[in-house]
Formats: structure tokens, sequence, C-alpha cells
């Protein structure tokens, strides 16, 4: 992979809270011809049978973590990393930085004007993603986040709470935008909000090149 090729290319990670609506933005920029590249996608590659990243789990952690048929058991690991920051670290530590490197040949590859990553983790793992040329996040109150995420996810509201704090908070997620998309509204409302940014990036792009 070029360095230099990333480096001309105009990028914009996108962030938020979980249930803010980060989906629902990736798509009406995709509805304009924008790819979005996931980390969340690039983290379950990383881990696929056969990968190197999958033996230094099982290195690190155990064959607990492994399936009968030698995949990763996400549940597992969900649960042994929950709550132990050790733990956490040591899994992010193998998976993190290649994550980063898919995501980097997914934006040398592209050939649109500029492209989107969506890093739900991006406040909690900056600034190795500094990198990026903007990064929108997508904010909604918290009364209405955690109202979404029981509905979404069919869950009470003491476990939502605890979801919503184990990510980093609010505040710390809105000290690294550079633009803030506010999801609180209607969909037609959040996509006028994209057409506004989109038209911003599109010229920010055409300045780079």
């Amino acid at each position: 992979m070029n360095a230099a090729e990333v480096a001309a290319r105009f990028v914009v990670a996108v962030s938020g809270g979980i249930a803010s609506g980060k989906t629902a933005v990736t798509q009406a920029f995709a509805r304009r011809g924008i790819a979005c590249y996931d980390a969340d996608v690039a983290a379950r590659e990383a881990v696929l049978p056969g990968r190197p990243a999958l033996a230094e789990i099982a290195a690190a952690f155990g064959s607990q973590v492994l399936q009968s048929d030698g995949s990763l058991d996400r549940a597992a690991m969900r649960r042994l990393v929950f709550g132990d920051d050790a733990a956490r670290r040591r899994l992010e530590a193998i998976v993190h930085p290649r994550v980063r490197e898919r995501l980097r040949e997914q934006v040398a590859a592209d050939r649109n004007a500029y492209c989107l990553l969506a890093i739900p983790l991006l406040a909690e793992t900056w600034p190795a993603y500094a990198w990026v040329d903007r990064v929108l996040v997508v904010d909604v109150a918290p009364e209405i986040q955690l109202a979404r995420l029981q509905q979404r996810d069919a869950i009470e509201r003491d476990f939502a709470l605890k979801m919503i704090a184990a990510q980093a908070t609010r505040e710390q997620r809105l000290s690294i935008a550079s633009d803030v998309i506010d999801n609180s509204g209607t969909l037609d409302q959040l996509d006028a909000a994209v057409a506004t940014l989109h038209d911003r990036y599109l010229g920010l792009a055409a300045a780079r090149q």
C-alpha cells in the first residue's frame, strides 16, 4: 500500500454513540455515491479462521474463546473482556492495528471524490485515526439515545445505561468532532443535514486536489 496515495484521499471518519443513527447517516451518504468502509466489518474479517489475528487471540486467551469449528466465539470473547480492562486492551492490541491497516487499504483503493470510515469507537482509539481529514459525529440527546437503544435491542433501562456507560462520553466524542449532525429529528431533517455536509466535503476534496 502506498502511504502517499492514502494521504491524497479526502477521508471523513463517522462516529457516534450507540443507537445514535450512524447507519442512517452513512446510508444517506451512500445514496449520493459515497462509499463507507466499516471498522466493525474489518474487525470481523480480521478474526476469520485462518487469519493470524485469530491464532494470536487463541494464544492470548485460550481455547475457551473458540467454537468447535475453530472460529471465534464472539459471545465468550465479549464476556471475557467486559469489565476487564486488561483483557480488553490485550484484544484491542491484536485486532485494532489490523483494522486500521485494512481501512487504509480501502481508502487507497477508493476512487470517489471522498470516502467515509465508520468507526464506532473513534473517541476511544483517538489519536490512532488522526490521519483522517474530518471527524463527523452523529449526536443525539442522552434521553433520545437511551429510548432508541431500549427500543432497538428490546432491553431494560438499566442494561441500556450500562451499554452507554461502557463507551466514551458524549463530551469526549464531541471534543474531536470537525462536524456534528444532530440526529434527534426526522429522517428528512437528517437527509438535509447530510446533503449540506456532502456539498461541503465535495468542495474540500476538490480544493485538496
